[in-house]
Order: C-alpha cells, then structure tokens, then sequence
C-alpha cells in the first residue's frame, strides 16, 4: 500500500517511512531537526486514567527511540455523544500526567464523535541531525539489548478472559506506565547504531524490520528474553490477544529456528506489546555497560551479517 504513495524529494527528510520507522525526522539546521510521531489506540485497561497515561507513554515512546527528546504534544480522541464526561476527563487526565511527566507540553488537539473510544497522541520533538537512532543502523557484530520485559498482550487478554491474577495485571500497567525516557538518557552515552521500541508488531515484527532495514540477520536468543510475570502460563492457556495472530502472519516467513522452542514462549516473541521497550543495536563493550547502567535491560541477542532469513531464533 505504501508503495503507491508519491514521494517527494526533499533533503530535508532525513528518516521518512521507506523503512517503516518510529518517527519521521526532519532537519532544520545543521544541529537541529524535528522528530514526529503519532499513536492512538483503544482502552487496554479499565481504569479511565490509567488507560490515558498508558495511552501518553506509548507516544511518547517512538521519539525516545529515536533518541529524540519531546517537547510538544496533540490529542486525538475518537468518544461516543453518549459517553461519561467524568470518565473522559479522567483519559485526559492521565494522558496528561505523562505527558508532562516527560517534559512535555499539550498544544491543543481534535476530538470527533465515534462509538468506539480511541486515544493518543501526536508528539513532536527535536534531535541532532548527527544522532539519529533509526531501526535501519543496526550492525554486524553488535549486542542486542531489551529494556523492558514482554507480555502485555496476553496479560491483557487474560485479564478480559477473567483469568488475570491482581499482581500480575499490576505489574504490566506498571510496565506501561514507565516511560522510555530513562532507556534513552541511558543509550545516548554510547555508540548506539540502531534502535526501535517493541510495540504493536511485537519482538519478532520489529525485529524483523530492523534486519531487513539494516540488510543484516538478527539472532534472538529466546530464552534470554525477559518476560512479565504470569505471561508464559497466561500464553500456555492461550490468552492469545487478536495481534499475536496477524503478528505470526505478517513476520514468521522471516524467521528460522534453529532449535525447538516451545508454543506459549514462541507466542510472546510476536505478542503485540502496548508500551513496550526499546530493542538497542550497539556494541558488545557497550551493550555490557548499558546493561549495568539501565535496571531491567537484558541481551537477548546479536547482529549478523545478511544471511538466510532475516530472524534467526535459537
């Protein structure tokens, strides 16, 4: 689809959507550029507020992965004539409380009336020309690091499925509910080559684009890959949100495994994740530091040269 829209040159685009990225940057000078991003979905959890901080969180996600910092934000709200007043005040609220948890600030925003609530954000902020983190750098020979821990589609499902337990549910909204801010503060201090955030697409989808972006093969070491807690048995019932399906669809032709894995752990490689973490491409040296530096980070992986497909799980 995207391949039919016209393109434009302008020198000034410095990462656009050829190679499916997290933002679009754009230069102003030669040390300043705009790095732009928008997201909105429907509610993940209950709480009204809750459900608009997680909703802030992700947005913001996709400039930190660029390494960009946020300034300015713009809701968009898709609410139903019927709906509480009370309980969209609260989204607003919540979203709120991120955003400006962030350093950033709301300008304003568009709203239309449709029965099925959605909200989010579009957030601009600016980057060095010079330190773009785009998915498309990752290197043969670098350590690949997660920063957060995967499971937020299948607790989600079972919490819908009424099989959640409390502590677990917790933990996930925790986990979304922590901005990537502090993953990026830490990763600008090293040579970091390539980096993406793990969300709607999963482990797997994003990986994939940044192997196939960055014409290298990524090796996953999937025992290595951090996990909520509950996730595994909630998979094992087969909690199994809508996503993971399309997920498996759209990115498993990429992906070898070179030895047995079970389903419930394979099914959490392509859970869809809301607010999830950053997947960094940098150095061994440097992964190792990152790693000491950023509490919950873990190696789950290197990079390759190009070779077979894409994934290579093991």
């Amino acid at each position: 689809m995207l391949a039919s829209i016209p393109r434009v040159s302008n020198g000034n685009v410095l990462v656009g959507f050829d190679t499916a990225d997290d933002a679009g940057v754009y230069q102003l000078t030669a040390e300043l550029a705009l790095v732009q991003t928008v997201d909105f979905f429907t509610p993940i959890v209950d709480d009204p507020y809750t459900y608009g901080a997680i909703a802030a969180v992700n947005a913001l996600s996709d400039v930190y992965a660029m390494g960009g910092r946020p300034l300015t934000a713009l809701s968009i709200l898709a609410w139903p004539a019927a709906g509480e007043i009370e309980d969209l005040q609260e989204i607003l609220k919540g979203g709120a409380s991120k955003i400006h948890e962030a350093g950033c600030v709301i300008l304003g925003g568009h709203s239309v009336a449709d029965e099925e609530i959605k909200f989010g954000y579009a957030v601009t902020g600016t980057i060095h020309p010079d330190r773009i983190f785009a998915n498309a750098g990752a290197r043969a020979g670098d350590a690949l690091v997660l920063t957060k821990r995967l499971g937020t589609g299948v607790i989600a499902t079972a919490l819908k499925r009424g099989i959640a337990q409390d502590a677990d549910v917790q933990t996930s909204i925790d986990s979304m509910l922590t901005l990537n801010r502090a993953a990026c503060e830490a990763m600008i201090a090293f040579d970091v080559h390539g980096c993406t955030d793990v969300t709607g697409f999963g482990l797997i989808g994003h990986a994939r684009e940044m192997a196939l972006g960055s014409r290298v093969t990524i090796e996953i070491d999937a025992a290595s890959v951090p996990l909520l807690p509950g996730a595994l048995e909630y998979s094992r019932q087969g909690a199994l949100a809508g996503g993971l399906k399309n997920n498996r669809e759209y990115a498993s032709g990429a992906v070898e495994k070179t030895r047995e894995i079970s389903v419930e752990l394979e099914n959490l490689l392509y859970d869809p994740q809301t607010s999830g973490g950053l997947l960094i491409s940098l150095p061994e040296a440097d992964a190792a530091q990152l790693i000491q530096k950023l509490e919950g980070a873990r190696r789950i992986g290197r990079v390759l040269p190009a070779g077979g497909k894409a994934i290579h799980l093991l």
